[in-house]
C-alpha cells in the first residue's frame, strides 16, 4: 500500500510521497505506521486513507489534512486561516535566542501577523519569564493562535488580537518577530501548488516588489520596540541586501542575518538606532 501510494504520489509531481503516504496511513489507522509493516488494514482504516491520499493527490498539504504542523518544540493546530509554519522560520526562533545570550533576556515579545503563533509560542518556551501578544488581521489566524497556545500551556503568558499593524497602540516590546508577506504579486501563481493554493493569499502577497509590509513594518516599529528593542524579520530568498537597506534608510541598525539549513539568510536582526549602545558591535556580531 506504501508502495503504491508513494508512486501515486511521485506521477503528480510530490518528492516526499513515501514519508507522505506513511503519514496519511497513520492518520487513518490512528497510530504510527513504521517503513516495514505487514500487517492487515481493516476495511474502514482502508477507506480512510483512500479520501486523505486523493487530498494530498490534489496537492493539499499533509499538515493541512492532519490539522497540525510540528515546529521548534511544539505540535500546532493549522487553519484556513494561518500559513503552513515551515522550518525555515525556525531561523527566527534561533536568531532571536543568539540575540539575548549575552543580554538580560526580554520580559515583554510582540509577534506581527502572528498566524498559528508559531513564532511567539516558541520563543516563549525559551525565554520562561516572559509574556507575549500576538496580532494578526485574520480572527481565524487568532483563534487558531489562542488554542495552540493552550495546548502548549502558554495561555498565561501569551494574548492574541485580531487587528492591522497601523492599528496597534505605542507598545514597548524588548523582542519584536515578524514573518510578513514577501512575495511579488505576479510570482503568488508560479510557487508550489501547496501554497499558492492553501495559504492565505494574504500571508503571501507583498506587492509588486514583495517589499510592502516591510516597509510597512519599519515606519511602525519604533513605536513598538522598548530602549535596547531588537526586532527579527524573516526574509524571502535574495532579500537580505535591499530590505538591509530599507532598514537602514528607516535609521535601523543590522545586526544580524542568519541562515537557515538550505544556507538563505531568512532572518535579519535589527536595532533602532535612537537606543543603540555600546553592546552593539555589527562587524562582530554579522555572520556571513
Amino acid at each position: 500500500m506504501l508502495r503504491d501510494a508513494a508512486r501515486r504520489l511521485a506521477g503528480a509531481g510530490i518528492d516526499t510521497g513515501r514519508l507522505d503516504a506513511r503519514l496519511l496511513l497513520g492518520a487513518a489507522l490512528g497510530r504510527e505506521v513504521w517503513p516495514h509493516e505487514s500487517a492487515p488494514v481493516p476495511a474502514d482504516a482502508l477507506e480512510r486513507f483512500a479520501g486523505l491520499l486523493e487530498r494530498r493527490l490534489a496537492r493539499e498539504p499533509v499538515s493541512r489534512i492532519l490539522g497540525r504542523r510540528a515546529f521548534w518544540t511544539l505540535d500546532l493546530r493549522v487553519g484556513p486561516d494561518t500559513l503552513d509554519p515551515r522550518p525555515d522560520s525556525e531561523t527566527l526562533v534561533e536568531a532571536a535566542v543568539a540575540a539575548f545570550a549575552d543580554r538580560a533576556p526580554p520580559r515583554r515579545i510582540l509577534d506581527l501577523g502572528t498566524g498559528t503563533g508559531c513564532l511567539l509560542l516558541a520563543v516563549l518556551t525559551e525565554f520562561p519569564q516572559a509574556v507575549g501578544l500576538g496580532v494578526d488581521r485574520l480572527p481565524g489566524a487568532v483563534e487558531t493562535a489562542r488554542e495552540n497556545a493552550r495546548l502548549a500551556g502558554l495561555q498565561d503568558r501569551a494574548e492574541f488580537l485580531a487587528a492591522d499593524w497601523d492599528e496597534m497602540p505605542r507598545d514597548a516590546a524588548d523582542l519584536v518577530l515578524s514573518n510578513p508577506p514577501y512575495i511579488v504579486d505576479s510570482a503568488i501563481a508560479e510557487l508550489e501548488p501547496e501554497v499558492a493554493r492553501f495559504d492565505p493569499h494574504g500571508a503571501l502577497a507583498a506587492g509588486p516588489d514583495g517589499l510592502d509590509a516591510y516597509r510597512s513594518l519599519l515606519g511602525l516599529l519604533p513605536r513598538l520596540l522598548a530602549p535596547q528593542g531588537i526586532v527579527v524579520l524573516e526574509l524571502g530568498l535574495g532579500q537580505r541586501q535591499v530590505v538591509s537597506a530599507l532598514a537602514e534608510g528607516a535609521n535601523f541598525t543590522v545586526w544580524h542575518a542568519r541562515r537557515d539549513l538550505g544556507g538563505v539568510e531568512r532572518a535579519l536582526v535589527l536595532k533602532w538606532n535612537d537606543t543603540a549602545d555600546d553592546y552593539l558591535n555589527t562587524n562582530d556580531f554579522y555572520l556571513e
